[in-house]
């Protein structure tokens, strides 16, 4: 069914029968008219399911429940909500969210506010700093800070923080950067940033981003991404920078023809 709104909310949720706040989501809907949102029920095996269902209840027009059999991970999820909405909403502005809401809905639909002129993707990042409120358990707020300066080296541009999950793009962009599949189930972000320098080349794809210090973001439960994860990590970043290197090679080969 197609829809109206300006801007379309993707939320993947992987067993977040406690994470996810029915009055914080249901007042935003109430204060957001335009605003649309779109859970991807990423195979969870708990009552998340249910839960989404009383809040589309109570917001029938605002909300899809996209269900994936199979857990697919973080990346795949969010993937499929873009495409999907992309095929049946008529929306200027498309991003995703963590259901566990870090990051604010109120806060992450100001990032429209910078999607102008030739910006064409904004994203939250969680800098400390005065005025802000950042809380972020200590060890993980330093093993992010390590694997940040890491990806933004390996992507040779000045980025703080990557892996927030907070990203809104025109309708556009995200068509061209959701089409294929991702490399990493994680760290798809980093690979966004690939393609943007690819369609762009790195200074042009710099000037159409931009990067805004979050007011507000604190960490909520348990993280989905298994400890043990942080040593495929460094694999998954070596994976993706060979790959996005070998492209970058082939079109370089390709123009020169």
């Amino acid at each position: 069914m197609s829809t109206q709104h300006d801007t379309s909310i993707i939320i993947p949720c992987y067993n977040e029968e406690k994470g996810i706040s029915i009055n914080e989501y249901s007042n935003f809907l109430d204060n957001n008219p335009e605003a649309f949102i779109c859970f991807v029920n990423d195979g969870s095996t708990d009552n998340t399911l249910q839960v989404l269902n009383v809040l589309k209840e109570k917001h029938p027009t605002q909300i899809h429940i996209l269900t994936l059999e199979k857990n697919s991970g973080k990346a795949e999820a969010v993937r499929a909500g873009i495409n999907y909405c992309n095929k049946n909403s008529k929306h200027q502005y498309i991003g995703y969210l963590d259901a566990d809401l870090a990051t604010t809905l109120e806060e992450f639909i100001e990032l429209r506010n910078h999607l102008k002129g030739e910006i064409i993707f904004s994203f939250g990042s969680r800098i400390r700093k005065i005025g802000s409120t950042i809380e972020r358990e200590n060890g993980r707020f330093l093993i992010g800070r390590v694997v940040a300066t890491f990806i933004s080296n390996i992507l040779d541009i000045k980025v703080y923080d990557t892996q927030c999950g907070s990203k809104l793009f025109t309708r556009e962009i995200s068509e061209e950067l959701f089409q294929k599949e991702f490399i990493s189930k994680w760290l798809f972000d980093v690979e966004i940033f690939y393609r943007m320098i690819h369609l762009y080349g790195r200074e042009k794809a710099i000037g159409k981003m931009l990067e805004i210090p979050l007011k507000l973001w604190v960490e909520k439960g348990d993280s989905k991404v298994k400890f043990t994860y942080g040593f495929k990590l460094w694999f998954d970043l070596f994976k993706i920078s060979r790959e996005y290197k070998k492209i970058a090679k082939n079109n370089s080969n390709t123009n020169l023809m």
